[in-house]
């Protein structure tokens, strides 16, 4: 994919979020939503070959549009500015745990995956698959790719006290902290304009490989 040619589109999209623009473009982006998709075709291949749930992916599915859902929202800009794609669930699906990345219009890569958002429902089985068995939280915990390349379990908009249903454990317990997240994903940014990778594929495909344990966890967790 020629990243520096997706990072002038997107550029120019943030600072003319309108139709009119956009129609005038509508070459160049058409251009580039195909690069990203071969791009996203070489990273399921490869994400393929450690994980076999993901080998009937159809890349085109992996997608998301580039169209912003406008009814509830006070940002009426009609276009998001960036590029993304999820690999292993549904777009609109936040009960299956899945590989997600996405390149914005400031040139950061993101990468990471998980469970982010899930439904009440969902997020009581992970609760009491923790409780229930602590021993693969341990394990998961000290996967050396994991801390390294996310820095373990994302904290982000944890609770502050324990949820309903678990405030009987023990201040102590050694799992109340995670018991407390409403996410359970691992993300990692990089700068693509100070670090621009030789094989994009290559290194998203080898984050998701230190993810990997985590989707294994999840699975389990709610399955």
């Amino acid at each position: 994919m020629h990243i520096p040619a997706l990072l002038q589109f997107l550029e120019g999209l943030a600072e003319n979020n309108n139709r009119p623009w956009f129609l005038h473009n509508k070459p160049s982006y058409d251009i580039l939503r195909e690069e990203f998709t071969e791009l996203v075709a070489d990273i399921v291949q490869r994400v393929a070959k450690f994980d076999s749930d993901i080998e009937q992916v159809e890349p085109k599915k992996c997608l998301f549009r580039i169209y912003r859902d406008v009814r509830f929202s006070k940002n009426k800009d009609p276009y998001k500015t960036h590029f993304s794609g999820v690999i292993g669930g549904k777009t609109t699906d936040k009960s299956r745990p899945s590989y997600y990345f996405q390149i914005n219009e400031k040139g950061v890569l993101g990468v990471g995956g998980g469970i982010y958002m899930p439904e009440p429902d969902t997020l009581q089985k992970i609760r009491h698959f923790i409780i229930g068995e602590p021993e693969l939280l341990d394990k998961l915990l000290k996967e050396k790719g994991l801390i390294k390349t996310f820095g373990g379990l994302s904290e982000e908009d944890r609770m502050q006290r324990p949820p309903k249903g678990y405030q009987h454990l023990p201040a102590d317990h050694p799992h109340i902290e995670v018991i407390k997240n409403r996410h359970f994903f691992a993300f990692a940014e990089t700068s693509l304009k100070k670090k621009l990778s030789k094989n994009m594929a290559k290194t998203i495909g080898d984050e998701f490989a230190d993810l990997y344990p985590l989707i294994v966890w999840l699975r389990d967790a709610v399955r």
